[in-house]
């Protein structure tokens, strides 16, 4: 296993659909391995295999719930299906979110309240998870990876605005760019 360099807002991967996973092969499973290792030394909540360079239909998340539960998995050519997304402002404080491909930013987002994942596990067999809050949320985050959507391409105004002009004072948005977990500091 190792830890895996994340590519940053403006890498042509991170905005292109990703391509199903055909077979699940060794390939498959140590780059699952590598992407579990690299979300934990990140350290974040949720990894797409897009965020490390590789344009493939797959995520893992961990999360350890108020009541500790730990949530961990991995999701192979997933569908998710969602609960109406509310209407109104996002709560600052309940439903702000960042993302490793814009690291050490964090910015309020309103998302489906809940929502049903479906997906193969590194067995190749299927799998559902129906999930509410902060696990619905981490799967549309990682969802919206798939799709070459980045969540800072959701926001409204005045939330868009801020996360572009933090991306062009960074230097981001341009192909290339990339940090690693453990060795560079792009908190803020």
């Amino acid at each position: 296993m190792a830890v895996l360099p994340i590519r940053i807002t403006g890498d042509p991967v991170l905005h292109t659909v990703a391509s199903p996973v055909e077979e699940i092969t060794d390939e498959v499973r140590s780059l699952v391995a590598d992407m579990v290792e690299t979300m934990i030394a990140a350290p974040g909540v949720g990894l797409a295999a897009p965020q490390v360079g590789v344009g493939s239909r797959i995520f893992v998340y961990r999360w350890q719930d108020d009541d500790d539960v730990l949530h961990e998995g991995v999701a192979i050519n997933p569908e998710l299906w969602l609960a109406p997304t509310p209407l109104g402002e996002p709560d600052e404080d309940e439903e702000s979110e960042g993302c490793l491909s814009i690291p050490g930013e964090r910015f309020p987002l309103r998302r489906s309240p809940a929502a049903i994942l479906r997906a193969t596990n590194l067995d190749g067999e299927r799998y559902e998870v129906e999930a509410e809050g902060w696990l619905a949320r981490i799967f549309q985050h990682e969802y919206d990876h798939l799709d070459g959507v980045l969540y800072a391409d959701r926001l409204d105004h005045p939330h868009g605005k801020a996360a572009a002009k933090i991306v062009r004072k960074r230097g981001w948005g341009v192909p290339g760019q990339e940090w690693m977990p453990g060795l560079d500091d792009l908190e803020g």
